[in-house]
């Protein structure tokens, strides 16, 4: 990795890849915008390559198309693949105007498609994983002076055919470009200038974070914080990419668009005990009663899920009044739990289970802080402040740097606010 500080200078010239987000390309306007800070950053000397998602709520519109024609047309059995081409074309339009719009700035861009980079993945459409991108390509193109535009989300497998690579994947696509590139840091712009102790939009109070560390960040994108997604996260602290997120509404050069930088752990002098609260409305809870309490009951439950690609969060056992029994309670995504209800049904006479509950009015509110791993009473504190607000706690999973609770949804904002003056989070 070329040797240059994260907030890069005009003696120290750096490799950097720029990812746009929805907000940010959402017209013609915003990506004018986005051009500008693009020319900026090459107006320095540095090396640009940028990765754009579609325009906001476009994926959506595309996905509710793609639902439809299989609502239109029952008879026509359903193609992944062909999903992936449809909801793909988002992001080809982002790329192209963009490049476009560099271009009449006198800029020499050009867009680039997932199979043009080429970013390979595996062959699981609508959920793919980038298996590598040849770095050839794109370095040439960077050599020569060119600005690749690159639509992210999406690849190709290794029989041609299209792929995406998930929601929020954008974030990824850059993220992996980076690494290929061996980029000296990869700016995620947002519609918010940087990552804050929670969200502004339920506590006002909330704080722009100057640093987080990678692990602090990937909790909190897995749990609901929705700055960056988590996959990405993850492969940037595999991979040692820095990251930086920053408003790309603020104008060129402006001095307080400094944003968060997302780094190792070493790297942040004072550590906080808790750096920030998330939350998650997006959870359904299943119930199990009358489990038979003997080995390989979960693993059949749980192996029946992961066959059906169902992702399982928390997970809590207690025994039953019956002896011999046990109950248990899991969560998942709302998108999962009506086919996570009927895989478990389906696994009834299998098992001994004798009932099968959801509930999906629920949230996950956790707290999360690598200061954790040496300063007891974090949980007391979190448990006190909901206590004392009246909210009932339905299930509870830790790890080293976060706490999560279940909750009823109604109280989300309440329990969100409540967490974070318990902290401190609100005077940082």
């Amino acid at each position: 990795m070329r040797a240059a500080s994260l907030e890069g200078s005009a003696q120290n010239l750096s490799r950097i890849v720029m990812k746009f987000g929805g907000t940010s390309v959402a017209d013609l306007e915003r990506i004018r915008k986005v051009a500008r800070l693009v020319a900026a950053e090459a107006a320095r000397g540095n090396e640009v390559a940028v990765v754009v998602s579609a325009m906001a709520g476009r994926t959506n519109e595309l996905v509710a198309w793609t639902d439809g024609a299989g609502a239109a047309a029952p008879d026509l059995a359903p193609s992944d693949e062909e999903y992936d081409v449809v909801v793909a074309s988002g992001e080809q339009v982002s790329a192209g105007l963009l490049a476009m719009t560099l271009r009449n700035q006198g800029l020499n861009a050009r867009s680039w498609l997932g199979w043009q980079a080429p970013i390979i993945t595996d062959d699981a459409h609508g959920k793919a994983r980038i298996e590598e991108i040849p770095p050839e390509k794109l370095e040439a193109a960077l050599a020569s002076g060119e600005i690749p535009v690159v639509a992210g989300f999406q690849g190709v497998d290794r029989k041609g055919r299209l792929t995406t690579l998930g929601r929020g994947a954008g974030d990824l696509s850059a993220v992996a470009i980076a690494a290929t590139l061996r980029a000296d840091r990869c700016d995620i712009y947002t519609d918010v200038d940087g990552v804050y102790t929670t969200d502004p939009r339920i506590e006002e109070r909330a704080k722009r974070l100057s640093r987080i560390s990678y692990e602090e960040m990937l909790e909190m994108a897995s749990l609901g914080a929705k700055v960056l997604q988590s996959r990405s996260v993850e492969l940037a602290m595999a991979q040692r990419v820095p990251l930086r997120v920053l408003s790309s509404f603020a104008e060129p050069g402006a001095s307080d668009n400094v944003g968060t930088i997302v780094c190792d752990e070493e790297e942040i002098v004072e550590k906080r005990i808790v750096s920030g609260v998330a939350y998650s409305r997006d959870e359904a809870k299943i119930s199990l009663f009358g489990l038979p309490d003997h080995p390989g009951v979960a693993s059949a439950i749980f192996g029946g899920l992961a066959e059906a690609n169902v992702n399982v969060d928390m997970i809590v056992q207690s025994h039953s009044r019956q002896a011999d029994a046990a109950n248990m309670e899991f969560t998942c995504g709302k998108r999962d739990a009506a086919r996570a209800v009927e895989i478990v049904e389906g696994l009834k006479e299998k098992v001994g289970l004798e009932g099968v509950a959801l509930d999906d009015n629920v949230a996950k509110i956790s707290v999360i802080g690598v200061g954790m791993r040496s300063n007891t009473g974090v949980a007391q504190t979190m448990f006190k402040a909901l206590a004392e607000k009246g909210v009932n706690i339905q299930v509870i999973s830790t790890s080293e740097i976060k706490i999560s609770v279940l909750i009823d949804a109604a109280y989300t904002e309440l329990a969100v606010r409540a967490l974070h003056a318990a902290y401190g989070l609100d005077k940082a």
